[in-house]
């Protein structure tokens, strides 16, 4: 007879190499401002799921997505100056 047994230890095991590096750390905080306007577009598109979206609900999800497409422009205007390439 074969036991089923829940591998905890490969869920809560704490070890240094689990623990992410400086650099990714970096990284998520200079991807934080796009996954910051990426959720604020995700909460006004839940907002209208069960309802007719009104015109201030349309105007809050133009602008939401705006803030996304801005966010990501920022985003690679700055890796690609840290590159050193033409924007």
């Amino acid at each position: 007879m074969e036991y089923i047994v829940t591998v905890q230890d490969a869920v809560t095991a704490f070890a240094p190499f689990m623990e992410p590096t400086n650099a990714e750390l970096d990284a998520i905080e200079r991807e934080m401002p796009v996954i910051r306007a990426e959720m604020d577009l995700l909460d006004a598109q839940i907002i209208t799921i069960d309802r007719t979206p009104t015109e201030l609900d349309e105007r809050r999800i133009r602008r939401a997505r705006r803030r996304v497409l801005a966010a990501h422009r920022d985003q690679v205007n700055t890796v690609t100056g840290q590159a050193g390439g033409a924007a």
